[in-house]
């Protein structure tokens, strides 16, 4: 007979078991796939953010090293060529960069002229300033290369990661890099860039932190809530996320705050993680100041009594009114009435 007690317990710690998954839901069936809160990180022990992958709207910032155009290059508008002429007058000295002109002219100063270099290659455009400047010196010795093309221009730079995952290269089109870290991206855009130049290299960074975000938001107890977007940087905890706003609003209730983490969609629902304000605040305790990752959500509530009192108003508001109307007629039949009886009194 002694066995019955533990073989009772028994089945009912089977039974209780085998429905845990349809009171518990996910949470129970896959805790081994979320870390314990014991294991999350906090004010002391913060951990980096995984490699960071680019989505909108980021911004991104590229600078071309390696920008040798393919042959044969034809020299375009705001193109910059350097030109160096040994045997130029000593009063006008020829050598610098030097422009192309919007109409595709290279204007080498008031003595010796301007030279339409525009859609020539560089021998080409060698041959027309030697011509040109034959008319000025008896010699002309001209060093011309490629200074810099307008392609660098229109590479180099901020470039704002746009809504369908591409960003601008201005006449070289566009580059998707969403969903790529930024090694991937590098060599993305420079695999694109190869078909304009030989073996190009750039060097790219972030500079707009934008797609990673978290929110706060403060319950308005039935009234709505109040919602702040705020950037991450990797480094805030739950302090620093409402010490940016300022602090708690006036009906918020400190005791009831929680961190509320999505989770992949083929694994749990969003973890949980209560927050002791109290103790972060007071008490310089820790254990609850976690660090703040992408896509958490910083929940506080609203004082009950706050919820209640809203609610009452918002049902007792129509029946206030109704009595509002009804006294308002009552009174104005009563001022009807008692004005005429002073104006029959007076008749009298």
């Amino acid at each position: 007979m002694k066995l019955r007690k533990p073989s009772f317990r028994m089945a009912l710690t089977t039974l209780l078991t085998a429905l845990a998954p349809f009171f518990l839901g996910c949470a129970s069936t896959n805790k081994a796939q979320i870390p314990s809160i014991s294991q999350m990180p906090k004010e002391l022990s913060k951990v980096s953010l995984p490699e960071y992958v680019i989505e909108p709207p980021d911004v991104l910032q590229i600078d071309l090293l390696i920008s040798i155009p393919k042959p044969p290059y034809k020299i375009k508008s705001l193109d910059a060529l350097f030109v160096r002429v040994p045997e130029a007058l000593p009063e006008a000295p020829l050598g610098g960069v030097f422009q192309v002109e919007p109409d595709g002219t290279l204007n080498l100063g008031p003595i010796y002229g301007t030279v339409p270099v525009a859609g020539l290659t560089i021998p080409e455009a060698r041959n027309a300033l030697e011509m040109q400047l034959l008319k000025v010196i008896k010699k002309a010795t001209i060093d011309l290369s490629l200074s810099q093309g307008r392609a660098v221009q229109q590479v180099r730079g901020a470039h704002l990661v746009r809504q369908d995952g591409t960003i601008g290269l201005g006449s070289f089109g566009a580059v998707r890099v969403v969903g790529l870290t930024l090694p991937q991206a590098k060599h993305a855009i420079e695999i694109y860039l190869s078909k304009y130049f030989q073996d190009p290299e750039i060097s790219l960074d972030v500079t707009g932190f934008n797609s990673k975000i978290y929110y706060v938001i403060f319950d308005g107890g039935s009234s709505g809530q109040q919602i702040s977007r705020m950037p991450i940087t990797g480094n805030e905890t739950v302090l620093d996320a409402v010490g940016q706003l300022g602090g708690l609003t006036t009906i918020a209730d400190s005791r009831k705050m929680w961190i509320s983490r999505p989770a992949p969609a083929d694994s749990c629902p969003a973890q949980v993680l209560p927050i002791d304000w109290k103790a972060i605040t007071e008490c310089a305790d820790t254990r609850t100041n976690y660090q703040v990752l992408p896509g958490d959500r910083i929940f506080v509530k609203a004082y009950p009594l706050v919820e209640f009192d809203l609610r009452m108003g918002r049902v007792l508001a129509p029946f206030e009114r109704i009595l509002g109307v009804s006294l308002l007629g009552v009174s104005t039949a009563q001022a009807f009435n008692n004005n005429n009886n002073q104006n029959f009194i007076n008749g009298r």
